[in-house]
């Protein structure tokens, strides 16, 4: 395991050291100014600008209004450099380059922002005025403190005081009649448009074991233990994963019947259903986090597919959970989807269709509204040849 990244700055005429922590991944910041309530957002919106991060010695609330600030400060610069309300606005020339913009954009916002940095002490403190307790929180998402003092950046500390409540709360999922308590770094089942066609669609007949295939929160293997799978072996590469998985199995009373195994796609054996719900866009992850979300190359999707056939039992039927917003925008097509349907030696048996639910589907101020107005969820149940 590699050592803990150590960060670096001079503060009262000597030289300070912590630890860098930084789910997004972002790199240690190279220099480093020590600021207070006295600092104004022009001038920390400049700083952040020019690369160099601000280390926070004054009022946590000011601290969080600083942030929101600059924030506004990013979309009064995006106007004037002719983004979305600009005069000079232009659309992009394609569906994909508008994608593609869109990202550089959110990309560039999380960088500038993440530059604003809170002190925390080797038991998750921080010592500011008015800072809330994040102990608890931090915890949940890092582990047990360590000890060790880290600088981290205000808005990624606030998504983890966000996830952690989200989590208390839970996400209502109808299908198990229930709620789901999703972990700090795991996909979380808000648009539940994809568990609601594996609750509806007819299960394959004789069904006694079926497979869960990157099981993330464990939502389609309760879905499938709760309809009468005999034996659910739900797998996922993220440990993270895995123990969220566990932990809303054993609420829901299901640990005894689904197995959890760290796997990279397949466990051993073959399922009479094969159930996987991939990252749905083919894209780069910019940070650990985005990989629920973005699958480079569509390297699991086309590896579902291809060893989808060998770990079929006789009869036995593949169900591919995907949305078609990668098509809309142009970042792969239904024929590239088909052929390598074909190529595996598989057959399309049934396309169950679903619209979205969520609140971007109708917001037309989303750069890429055209696409996820289009949009469909499908569960495609697929057969050997």
């Amino acid at each position: 395991m590699n050592a803990p990244a150590e960060v670096q700055w001079e503060e009262n005429g000597a030289t300070h050291s912590a630890r860098w922590r930084s789910e997004s991944g972002a790199p240690v910041p190279r220099r480093i100014v020590v600021a207070d309530d006295s600092l104004n957002a022009d001038a920390a919106f400049r700083l952040a600008c020019e690369g160099t991060a601000i280390l926070w010695r004054g009022d946590f609330h000011n601290a969080r209004q600083l942030l929101q600030a600059m924030n506004r400060r990013i979309g009064r610069k995006a106007v004037r450099k002719g983004g979305k309300g600009g005069k000079d606005d232009k659309p992009a020339a394609t569906p994909a380059q508008a994608f593609h913009l869109h990202r550089q954009a959110q990309a560039q916002r999380a960088r500038t922002l993440g530059m604003l940095l809170l002190p925390l002490e080797g038991d998750y403190r921080i010592l500011l005025r008015r800072a809330p307790d994040v102990a608890e929180a931090c915890g949940a998402a890092w582990g047990a403190a360590d000890g060790q003092p880290a600088l981290v950046s205000l808005r990624e500390l606030l998504g983890v005081i966000g996830a952690h409540e989200w989590r208390r709360k839970g996400v209502e999922v109808p299908a198990l009649g229930g709620r789901l308590h999703v972990h700090y770094g795991v996909f979380s089942p808000l648009r539940g448009e994809y568990v609601d066609l594996v609750a509806g669609a007819s299960l394959p007949a004789g069904l006694h074991t079926a497979f869960d295939i990157g099981t993330g929160s464990g939502v389609l293997a309760a879905v499938l233990a709760r309809r009468g799978a005999g034996r659910v072996v739900a797998t996922d590469q993220d440990e993270r994963a895995l123990a969220c998985a566990a932990d809303n199995l054993a609420r829901l009373g299901l640990a005894q019947k689904v197995e959890l195994q760290q796997a990279d796609l397949f466990p051993e054996g073959r399922a009479e259903l094969v159930v996987c719900n991939p990252p749905w866009l083919p894209a780069k992850p910019s940070a650990p986090l985005e990989y629920a979300i973005y699958d480079p190359d569509s390297r699991m999707l086309r590896g579902f597919l291809a060893g989808l056939a060998a770990h079929l039992a006789p009869g036995g039927e593949g169900w591919l959970l995907i949305s078609d917003l990668a098509e809309h925008l142009g970042l792969r097509s239904r024929e590239s989807l088909l052929g390598w349907i074909a190529d595996a030696g598989l057959v399309v048996r049934e396309r169950l269709d679903i619209r979205p639910r969520h609140p971007k589907a109708a917001d037309e101020d989303d750069p890429l509204h055209a696409a996820r107005a289009a949009e469909v969820t499908s569960l495609w149940r697929l057969v050997a040849a």
